[in-house]
């Protein structure tokens, strides 16, 4: 029911009065819309970046993996969003039981594979449900009740972590990886103590080195050698 007249107070009358035109604006012509100019569109989502995510996989299984999500990425119809996968590594030298050399490529992160994707529910489908994938390296959302592990956020490597890795991976002087451990029994194939027998006390693998007690005058003495200096004893 509409209030009657006596019912409306001072101050309603106040704000109406507030609300009414100047006589300058009740002249202006109402706007009239152009038909032949659209209405400004509407603003578009940003592009998806792609970004460098670590993730961990099980032990001596990095190339596994890579050709794994490499195939299941275009199986999926995803491979247009994970565009790199990377395992860095560096250039090393093992060291056999009879003293020759083999050239073979370490791994800097051992246990990782590097991905670059465009991070949605798809992609981080694809990288998980692949075999031997053990999850993304981020940070664990806990559950409320606190009792079970949470679900694990991806988190994107920044530009300096990448920068740094890459360049550890380029620029790391070649290890040489030797079957070799303390106790092990040697023979010396060249240098002064040729012939010589003796037991490992220690090794450098970055040096390419290792000590070994050589009987010397009747005497275990400790004698650093070159790998190619000695061959490893059955």
């Amino acid at each position: 029911m509409f209030p009657s007249v006596s019912a409306v107070s001072e101050s309603d009358l106040d704000v109406q009065e507030g609300l009414e035109l100047s006589p300058a604006e009740a002249l202006e012509p109402a706007p009239v819309l152009d038909p032949g100019v659209a209405e400004a569109p509407a603003a578009q989502e940003k592009p998806q970046v792609a970004r460098w995510y670590a993730v961990q996989v099980a032990s001596s299984c990095e190339k596994k993996v890579k050709a794994t999500l490499e195939q299941r990425a275009v199986t999926l119809g995803v491979d247009s969003r994970i565009l790199e996968i990377e395992i860095p590594q560096t250039p090393g030298m093992k060291l056999k039981k009879d003293g020759s050399r083999q050239s073979i490529e370490e791994k800097v992160f051992p246990g990782y594979v590097l991905v670059r994707m465009v991070l949605d529910e798809d992609t981080m489908m694809a990288v998980r449900s692949t075999p031997n994938v053990i999850n993304f390296v981020g940070a664990e959302d806990r559950r409320a009740t606190g009792k079970a592990r949470g679900h694990i956020k991806p988190r994107p490597l920044s530009r300096d972590e990448v920068g740094r890795i890459f360049k550890r991976a380029a620029e790391k002087k070649p290890v040489v990886k030797v079957d070799l451990a303390e106790g092990d029994q040697i023979l010396v194939t060249a240098g002064p103590f040729k012939d010589f027998q003796g037991e490992v006390i220690e090794v450098s693998g970055e040096r390419s080195k290792l000590k070994a007690l050589l009987s010397i005058f009747g005497r275990e003495t400790p004698v650093e050698l070159e790998f190619s200096q000695i061959s490893k004893q059955n």
